[in-house]
């Protein structure tokens, strides 16, 4: 076999885009693409590398993706351009870590008419904690509302640049890309690594193909990768041989081999996906590596759910789906639990409330299944008086007997406003137990507020009504910090006596009563009526703190009575009510499957509701 032709790394740039949620880096590669040609006009479709409906859909980028762009720069060499594309909401934050750790260099994308947003300043410290090179751009030139010269200044102040080196671009029109292209060129270094070392390899990504097993992506380090050559993963020492290596461009495309420097894939047939564990190092099998690169830190899971099936019999299936959806999501962690109410299903562990809600619907589309998910709920560590220790993933597991501390997790929040709400993001963040830790003005009109709060406050509408208190300015992110002492009860909702494990929350003691009486009277409406009367209860322990009643249905015992004597009615009357009685000893309430869909998909699952 002929020696492949291996790419000099002086001429490739390795490097991704980072920015805030909706500030157009997905617009940006796809007028990259175009016009270094890679994508022909025809073939070109907005976002372009939002491979999932779902993506498309919502307009928002949940995976990374990986493209190699020819670039001819004005030193008239080809350069070889290697771009993830990243996500830029919070709850994908560990997928732009995967991408940051693949590159030398990020382009950090601030939209014109909006300034620096917080999830734009986490992505950038992470960036600037891997030594990264950055290259700050202002996107969106061309709209009305643009004022690139106030927030080429406020980015300037934080990177520590001259506000004249910002660049500023369109990437709906074009305008600036090109430029863009040839600074990447110019200011992020070449990927430095021995050639003729013993190869290694990080994996950054791999996803499940149906029809190929797992697609490994890699980001080589040091030697060679070549087709046939067998492999070994460093840190499970499977060993397999590379059936087929390519660069994506975008399309996938078999290459004779990757070099220093190079991002490619990487296809051995493997179908197991626990084989091709993200972090890992790659290396050859007959020549291997002494050391491993360092990996990535596992994402933590930060909500936890339980999925059920509607059908009991698609419990095999969801299994399958989970195990494959993991691959392509390293974040995603579930067990197999039951539930007297729900039947068999998986408690799921998620980095956030828009993390669940994309792998609910990515089950529900990919894999035909219909699912109810239990409300979501934060990890609580229980302390008892006789010095044991649970850990609780869910209300069901809060333990009986003395307890003496239950401690929460905590977040560090970062909220982005203008000056004029600085009141009302203050007002909700006391609200949601927060104690305000520092504020910061970027420029005379934009602050910076950092906050300490319980993550069980955040999971669920904390972001909705910042957003609608704000009139939609205001930016959230936020990173775990440890875990506090906290006044917590377990509410349990009790139809006719008995608990529904399903409807139980862990709340805070305050909040107790509100969710209760909000759970009893959405319960009422949705439970049908029964033969005999149904109390709805809200129990914190031995303590009822709310009650509804569903009436009885009531058969018409009295219609054939017309006049006659009042004793007689007295009588069917009273027999009517014996059976009642009998009937209420021996009947079990009937929750339909509905009831329990629309209890649990509230906004939030009741458990942090609060009073509009």
């Amino acid at each position: 076999m002929a020696q492949p032709n291996w790419t000099d790394p002086a001429l490739i740039r390795n490097f991704c885009i980072i920015a805030h949620i909706d500030h157009g880096k997905s617009t940006l590669a796809d007028r990259m693409l175009q016009i270094t040609g890679v994508v022909e006009d025809r073939q070109m479709r907005a976002q372009y590398l939002d491979r999932m409906d779902i993506e498309r859909e919502r307009g928002i980028t949940i995976k990374s993706q990986a493209v190699r762009i020819p670039f001819t720069a004005l030193d008239d060499n080809t350069y070889t351009l290697d771009l993830i594309d990243t996500p830029g909401h919070v709850d994908f934050t560990y997928e732009v870590s995967r991408s940051l750790a693949a590159c030398e260099g990020a382009v950090l994308l601030v939209d014109a008419a909006q300034g620096i947003e917080a999830q734009t300043l986490a992505n950038l410290y992470m960036a600037l904690e891997n030594d990264l090179t950055i290259i700050p751009v202002l996107n969106k030139i061309d709209l009305p509302a643009a004022q690139p010269e106030k927030y080429a200044e406020e980015l300037a102040g934080i990177i520590g640049c001259e506000p004249s080196d910002v660049l500023r671009v369109s990437a709906k029109t074009g305008e600036g890309v090109e430029e863009l292209l040839n600074e990447i060129v110019r200011q992020i270094p070449q990927p430095v690594g021995e050639a003729e070392a013993p190869a290694r390899a990080m994996i950054f990504d791999s996803v499940y193909d149906t029809y190929r097993g797992v697609v490994t992506y890699v980001r080589v380090v040091d030697g060679r990768l070549s087709p046939r050559e067998r492999i070994q993963m460093m840190s499970t020492r499977a060993s397999h041989e590379i059936l087929e290596i390519g660069v994506s461009s975008p399309e996938p495309t078999k290459c004779d081999g990757l070099g220093v420097g190079e991002v490619g894939y990487i296809i051995t047939g493997v179908k197991d996906v626990r084989q091709s564990k993200v972090g890992d190092t790659i290396t050859s099998l007959n020549r291997p590596a002494t050391g491993m690169l360092s990996g990535y830190q596992e994402p933590k899971p930060m909500v936890f759910s339980g999925l059920y099936p509607i059908e009991g019999t698609d419990y095999p299936v969801l299994r399958d789906a989970l195990e494959k959806l993991q691959l392509n999501d390293a974040a995603l962690v579930f067990e197999p639990e039951t539930s007297a109410a729900l039947g068999f299903g998986f408690r799921c562990g998620f980095l956030g409330l828009l993390h669940l809600e994309i792998t609910r619907a990515r089950l529900e589309r990919e894999f035909n299944l219909d699912l109810i998910s239990t409300a979501p709920n934060v990890v609580y560590r229980v302390e008892m008086e006789d010095a044991t220790e649970h850990v609780v993933t869910n209300p069901s597991e809060f333990p009986a007997g003395k307890i003496a501390a239950i401690y929460e997790p905590m977040v560090k929040a970062t909220v982005l406003s203008p000056s004029d709400y600085i009141g009302q993001i203050m007002e909700l963040c006391q609200e949601r137990r927060g104690d305000l830790q520092g504020m910061d003005y970027l420029s005379e009109d934009r602050v910076e507020m950092r906050y300490i709060l319980p993550m069980a406050e955040i999971v669920f509408d904390f972001f909705d009504h910042l957003k609608s208190r704000t009139k939609g300015y205001a930016s959230l992110d936020y990173e775990p910090t440890g875990e506090q002492q906290a006044d917590l009860v377990k509410v349990d909702i009790l139809l006719q006596g008995e608990a529904v494990d399903a409807f139980s929350a862990i709340v805070h003691k305050d909040k107790a009563y509100t969710y209760g009486v909000e759970m009893t009277k959405k319960l009422r409406e949705l439970i049908p009526r029964q033969q005999f009367e149904v109390p709805i209860q809200a129990a914190v322990g031995a303590r009822v703190i709310a009650r509804e009643n569903i009436r009885a249905i009531r058969k018409d015992v009295l219609a054939k009575c017309y006049g006659g004597d009042i004793s007689r009615k007295r009588k069917l009357l009273e027999k009517q009510k014996e059976g009642k009685k009998r009937m209420k000893m021996v009947g079990r309430v009937e929750v339909p499957q509905e009831a329990f869909i629309s209890a649990l998909s509230t906004d939030g699952g009741g458990e942090d509701k609060k009073k509009k």
